[in-house]
């Protein structure tokens, strides 16, 4: 998997029923629980993001964001993870966590790896599990030529797949492409099929870039003819270190206000009769509007250490961070106690809490609160702004009397 997303499929879905009531009294007004809700929520969770697979991928996305950074680090790729190294990430994972501890896999295209390494995952996890903490696993993936031993595996080892969709198979396969530059959406959709023949909990991911940025009504339609109704929309980056909107997948601040405007006219018109899918970003607004706090990080407004593991057991703060620069060390030598609170971490959290000068005074920082520390940049009177500031105004404009409705409020 080549992807824009770092977050994937996030920590666990809830049952249909928590997604379907439009307010209750109950719930506290609000639309759904947030997913990092429940009776594991204070108990001190470990979440970890690892890379089996490096960046490794069967597949050539053109706006893959690993992919650019993995060229701007001494090492593109650092092959598959070991056994040796796996096994001392779980155990040290399972040694310091408390209540919970969250397995998510990521790449490149974690698959790669094989599936006996997932299988020697779960017998790691059941013999240093000595705490008997929760566990949960994840995997973000491509979907692309997966065979059904791994649906099998998924359905029964209950994972949570991510699976990577960019909408109808004219925006999919604009830039989601094999090394022979041919699109991948036919084997995605045979994946997706897959998935319900046996039984697997996903998650739609798409990557909002400039084709599906246009197509908003469309791809949603055919996500609920397609009886998908869990899914995440996250925005395109450029290249790190480059000026935006210069690529052909590029996602303008323009193009990006209309998109969510689109979406959240077509997820308002089911909310009203019940039947509305779960969409990540625009539950954490109802969410934060009633009173709690996102679980999605680009809406927290800083960032926080998510344990990104690299296959050489390098260990960075952030997947889009996950450069020389910013590494924290590695699962062999070092603790993650130790990488959370050593001076690099405690200065990329700092870095990320900077105040950009003109969100304080707008109507909508408390929903917005700057936005993905990965979009922010340097205008031309040195002020720091985020790139999609004018697409969030817009759509908070446009929507925020119906969010605020759905908050109960």
């Amino acid at each position: 998997m080549r992807d824009e997303e770092k977050s994937l499929c996030w920590k666990k879905k809830f049952p249909a029923e928590a997604f379907s009531a439009i307010i209750s009294p109950e719930n506290g007004g609000s639309l759904s629980r947030s997913p990092d809700e429940g009776e594991y929520a204070d108990m001190g969770p470990l979440q970890l993001l690892i890379k089996p697979a490096s960046a490794g991928c069967n597949l050539n996305c053109r706006y893959c964001f690993y992919c650019d950074e993995g060229k701007k680090r001494e090492n593109f790729s650092y092959g598959m993870m070991s056994g040796e190294t796996l096994e001392i990430l779980i155990k040290k994972a399972l040694e310091e966590a408390d209540g919970y501890c969250g397995f998510a896999f990521q790449g490149g295209e974690p698959t790669l790896v094989g599936l006996p390494f997932f299988e020697r995952v779960l017998e790691l996890q059941k013999k240093y599990n000595q705490k008997k903490v929760r566990v949960d696993n994840s995997i973000q993936t491509n979907g692309y030529q997966l065979a059904e031993d791994w649906a099998r595996f998924f359905a029964r080892e209950n994972f949570l797949v991510g699976l990577s969709l960019d909408g109808i198979k004219a925006t999919h396969d604009a830039f989601r492409v094999n090394a022979r530059g041919e699109g991948s959406f036919a084997e995605v959709m045979r994946t997706a099929e897959l998935f319900e023949r046996f039984g697997v909990e996903y998650n739609i991911l798409t990557v909002v870039n400039g084709k599906t940025g246009l197509r908003a009504a469309k791809i949603y339609d055919f996500y609920k003819k397609n009886g998908f109704r869990y899914l995440q929309f996250i925005a395109c980056l450029d290249p790190l270190g480059e000026e935006p909107g210069k690529q052909a997948y590029s996602l303008t601040p323009e193009v990006y206000g209309q998109f969510l405007m689109d979406l959240f006219d077509r997820w308002y018109e089911d909310v009203r009769t019940g039947d509305q899918p779960y969409i990540r970003q625009f539950e954490n607004v109802v969410g934060m509007l009633a009173g709690r706090e996102p679980e999605s990080c680009e809406q927290r407004g800083i960032c926080s250490v998510q344990n990104v593991i690299e296959a050489d057991g390098s260990v960075y703060p952030c997947d889009f961070y996950a450069l020389d620069e910013y590494c924290l060390g590695n699962v062999s030598t070092g603790t993650f106690e130790e990488f959370r609170t050593s001076p690099a971490a405690e200065r990329f959290v700092r870095d990320s809490a900077e105040s950009l000068e003109d969100c304080r005074s707008c109507p909508y920082f408390a929903i917005c609160r700057g936005g993905c520390r990965r979009n922010r940049i340097t205008l031309a009177d040195e002020k720091r702004a985020n790139y999609f500031c004018r697409a969030y105004r817009r759509f908070y404009d446009y929507t925020i009397e119906r969010f605020l409705r759905l908050a109960g409020r």
